[in-house]
Formats: C-alpha cells, sequence, structure tokens
C-alpha cells in the first residue's frame, strides 16, 4: 500500500461519518412516488394526508431536515409542510419551510431558556394536527438537552443540576434518561400523547448503544416503562438523594410514587418509529472504507455500554496490540460509548470521554511497545 496510514486513517474516518449524515440517512428512508409517501417499509397514500408538519431535536437535525425539504419539496405546497426542530445554535441554516431554532450554544450539551421556548413551539404544532395530518419527527443525539420541558413543579435550573451532578458521578446515558424523563412534559412519549395527528412516524438517528426507542433523546414519541421510584433509586446509588441542591427533585418524585400514572399514546395515532442510523452503521461503512484501502478487517460495534472510558482504551490497545502482531495490514475498526467519572471541578483537565480513552489507549500502546523491546 503506497499512501500512508495517516491518510488512510482519516479516510476509514471520513468514510463513517458521511454515511451517517441526516441528509443521506433521510434520503434513504423517505420518498415521495407517484400517489404515496415511502416511510421506510411503510406507504401512505397521498391523498390521505391533508398536511406534514416535522417536528424534533438533535445535532443531526439540520442535515435531517434539509434531507426531508429535499425529498417533499414536489408535494410541500399541496401538503402545507412546515415544522420546527431544535438545534444546536452553530448547526441553524436557511430552509424553506420547516423552522430550525438554536436551542442552546454550540459545544454545551446542557437545556437551556432558549430550549425551553422552542420546545414549546414544538408541543403547540403538534397539538394543532388533525386525523389527516402527518407528523414526522426528527431525532437524534443530544435530543434530550435540546428538548426540555420541565413539569411545573420543576425549574430549568432543577434539571441542569440534576443533569450535572449524575453526570460528574458516573451515571449512563440509560440512568440519566430515566430520571429526567420522570421530570419532563415531553420525554417519555409525552409527544406523542399531546400530538393529534393521525399518523406518527420517528426517523431516528441512534446515539445509545442498542438502539432503545425510550431512551434516545429521552424517548419523545415512546411510550415510558421507568416509574418515579426507579428515579428516586438512581439518585440513591450515586448517593444524591441527599443532595439539598435536588431537594425539589426528590420531593416531586416523592409525590409522583403516591400517585402513579401510566401514560399511553392517543389511540387514534398511528406511530412507526424507524433507526435510520446508529453506531453500527458508521462502523460497517468505516470497515468498508477500509477493506477497499486492502486492510485485513476487524470490527467491533458495542451493542451495550462498557464502562469507564479509561478502562475500555486500555483494553482496546491491547487487542490492537495482538492484531498487529499477527499482521501487518490489519485495521481494528470499533465504535461504542464509554462513561467517565469526574474528578472534583479544581483539578480537572481538558476534554472528555473520547480523549480520555484515546489517551488511556496511547499509554496502553507505549507500555505494549517498551514490553516488546
Amino acid at each position: 500500500m503506497s499512501h500512508s496510514v495517516r491518510d488512510d486513517a482519516l479516510a476509514i474516518w471520513h468514510a463513517a461519518v458521511e454515511c451517517v449524515r441526516g441528509d443521506h440517512l433521510i434520503s434513504q428512508h423517505l420518498a415521495v412516488d407517484a400517489d404515496s409517501l415511502r416511510i421506510g417499509d411503510h406507504v401512505i397514500e397521498l391523498a390521505k394526508i391533508e398536511r406534514i408538519a416535522v417536528v424534533g431535536g438533535g445535532k443531526a437535525g439540520a442535515g435531517m431536515v434539509a434531507g426531508v425539504e429535499s425529498v417533499l419539496s414536489p408535494i410541500a405546497a399541496t401538503k402545507q409542510l412546515h415544522g420546527w426542530v431544535n438545534v444546536p445554535e452553530k448547526c441553524v441554516q436557511a430552509t424553506q419551510w420547516i423552522q430550525l431554532h438554536a436551542a442552546r450554544p454550540a459545544g454545551q450539551n446542557l437545556p437551556t431558556e432558549a430550549g425551553v421556548y422552542g420546545t414549546k413551539q414544538i408541543l403547540e404544532i403538534v397539538a394543532t394536527l388533525g386525523p389527516k395530518d402527518l407528523c414526522i419527527c426528527l431525532i437524534s443525539g443530544g435530543g434530550s438537552a435540546l428538548l426540555p420541558a420541565p413539569v411545573p413543579q420543576i425549574t430549568l435550573n432543577d434539571k441542569l443540576t440534576l443533569t450535572e451532578s449524575l453526570s460528574a458521578a458516573g451515571a449512563n446515558i440509560e440512568e440519566l434518561n430515566v430520571v429526567r424523563t420522570q421530570l419532563s412534559c415531553l420525554k417519555g412519549g409525552g409527544l406523542a400523547r399531546i400530538c393529534q395527528a393521525g399518523f406518527l412516524t420517528s426517523l431516528v438517528i441512534s446515539d445509545v448503544l442498542g438502539d432503545p426507542l425510550e431512551t434516545i433523546a429521552s424517548g419523545p414519541t415512546t411510550t415510558n416503562q421507568s416509574t418515579p421510584q426507579q428515579a428516586i433509586d438512581i439518585l440513591k446509588a450515586y448517593d444524591l438523594h441527599a443532595d439539598p441542591r435536588l431537594a425539589s427533585v426528590l420531593t416531586y418524585l416523592q409525590n409522583q410514587t403516591n400517585s402513579p400514572t401510566v401514560n399511553h399514546r392517543t389511540a387514534t395515532t398511528r406511530h412507526i418509529p424507524i433507526i435510520i442510523g446508529n453506531n453500527a452503521t458508521a462502523v460497517e461503512a468505516a470497515g468498508m472504507a477500509a477493506q477497499d484501502r486492502g486492510y485485513r478487517l476487524t470490527t467491533l460495534a458495542a451493542g451495550n455500554s462498557e464502562g469507564e472510558a479509561e478502562r475500555i482504551g486500555r483494553q482496546l490497545a491491547e487487542m490492537t496490540a495482538h492484531l498487529s502482531k499477527h499482521s501487518d495490514d490489519c485495521c481494528f475498526v470499533w465504535g461504542g460509548e464509554p462513561v467517565v467519572t469526574l474528578v472534583p471541578e479544581e483539578t480537572r483537565g481538558k476534554g472528555g470521554r473520547n480523549q480520555q480513552l484515546a489517551l488511556a489507549a496511547y499509554l496502553q500502546l507505549l507500555q505494549e511497545h517498551r514490553l516488546d523491546q
């Protein structure tokens, strides 16, 4: 192979990113035919659709909206295409029918008042739809923070403190979402309950291993099975139940345990959830690019959370070192999601989970190399 390893690594990485672009994935799962609309494997006659509303939130929202507008442009006027999608500030771009709203600053994965305002607009849109309307909900990574709708008894600041505390304690995404769902009007199927459309579909780019619909963006269109008691148990597991900053959260959850309710979508709404891209999609595309460049391929797409970033980094380095001993042209492609437990703020460094994993892997490879000398 004449090309450099660095060039190959970049090309392989770019192939993975390109494959999970929002507009690309939408074009693969949404199409307009002569008299019908195809959504995944489902077909809806256009004559049965009066209006199409597009709502949602996520870091891939701008690309997904671009894809939807491109596909639906032939019927946009006749079907009154409109909508609202919450995205990070730097993702806002010009659109024709669907409003992109800056719901938080770039690089700050926390809910804001701007996000609360945008989510209110979304809920108002879906509440005005009727039995002949189609609602398309676009969901991608970061949707939980971009779609804040706290219950009246909880403030946005309460939720911010909660999220920061759980994340710093090492809670994984599933645990975070169990607690956040119990405090939201939209999460855990809240959007679906409010939606009055005759048809509701969720097009989802999953950022959660295993693709649980109730966890991705905290499941705005998926009935939630968690309970207030489970949320309390998670707070106790991380020793946060006695934190005075979370007193209002704990009080609300305790009150809810005394009057549990089970939320269901309205019977008139037909819901079609479709995972259009995920971790495995990216890993597969990277693997194909590696093979095209002549590498012997090993791939690993994690199906569930694997634990601490530092430990996973060392394990991946050990696997890489082992593979390299048996082949000079091997390529190991891994995709997953680790967690970190933050040290006290005054001693923290910079970066996030991926950098922690990469640095741990690098140090392990240095050690492997020394042992081989």
